[in-house]
């Protein structure tokens, strides 16, 4: 599952507001930026919401301000990922840095994944305030982690069936009927059409997902530059992040940005 989500994936196109609105309701938090998640601690509840007692919660440091402490819940998240067999990752370097394209990104995907679990349905059991205040498996109710193991069973069992469900409802009582209409249009000329329209779209994708990635890679670099300390409070580099922070075209980040620049240019 989690090598299916590509660069070009709905995913990461969610907006960081929605992202946002989906932790807090999710997890009953207060953040108002992306970087504040940059700890870990927040995807590792994620984590353990979605699968209720996989997550030793009494690892999780939710005050953890150094990178060594921040470090330590990635630790805890990236075992979870190989407990589960999800094959994804951590950029650990690189979140840590609490740059907000980084973090975005990530959280995009996380997103995707917990809703491709549990169908975007909130687990109405599920207590994040107790689980942040005392944490740990062992506190976990035996019925719970019944519970919570046949859930993990049935999740697995969902999420590895998600690319054959197609397949499986072709194999039900209407085979037959389905089998008919495809003899019928069986030619092999629409079949090599079809052929050179899925190879072209491919082709396309692939196209695509590199253009992403060279500007992505762009804006990682103007980033960088932007925090740079000598570059960071310079009314250049604060316009460039009022463009690069924006949520959506709403928030009308170019002409913020300057306007900025033509006070700036007054006061200078």
């Amino acid at each position: 599952m989690a090598s299916t989500i590509g660069m070009m994936d709905s995913a990461y196109f969610v907006g960081r507001n929605e992202i946002l609105t989906w932790i807090n309701s999710r997890l009953q938090l207060n953040l108002s930026r992306i970087e504040e998640a940059a700890s870990g601690a927040v995807q590792c509840q994620l984590m353990d919401m979605t699968y209720p007692g996989v997550v030793p919660m009494h690892k999780v440091n939710f005050n953890a301000k150094t990178e060594y402490d921040m470090i330590q819940n990635y630790k805890v998240l990236q075992e979870s990922f190989n407990k589960l067999k999800i094959d994804k990752h951590i950029e650990v370097n690189r979140l840590v840095k609490g740059r907000p394209l980084d973090n975005l990104e990530f959280l995009q995907w996380l997103k995707r994944y917990c809703d491709a679990v549990n169908g975007g349905i909130v687990n109405e059991n599920y207590n994040p305030l107790e689980r942040r205040t005392k944490g740990g498996r062992e506190r976990v109710p035996k019925s719970s982690q019944k519970n919570s193991k046949s859930l993990q069973a049935n999740n697995t069992s969902n999420i590895s069936s998600m690319d054959t469900v197609g397949v499986t409802k072709a194999s039900g009582p209407h085979q037959g009927r389905m089998n008919e209409t495809v003899g019928a249009a069986d030619s092999s000329g629409e079949i090599q059409a079809l052929l050179k329209e899925v190879t072209d779209l491919k082709l396309s994708v692939d196209f695509l997902e590199k253009e992403r990635d060279f500007y992505f890679a762009k804006l990682r670099d103007i980033e960088t530059l932007c925090q740079a300390p000598e570059l960071e409070d310079s009314p250049m580099s604060i316009a460039v992040k009022k463009i690069l922070y924006a949520a959506d075209a709403k928030e009308l980040a170019l002409e913020e940005a300057q306007e900025h620049m033509r006070r700036s240019n007054q006061d200078g």
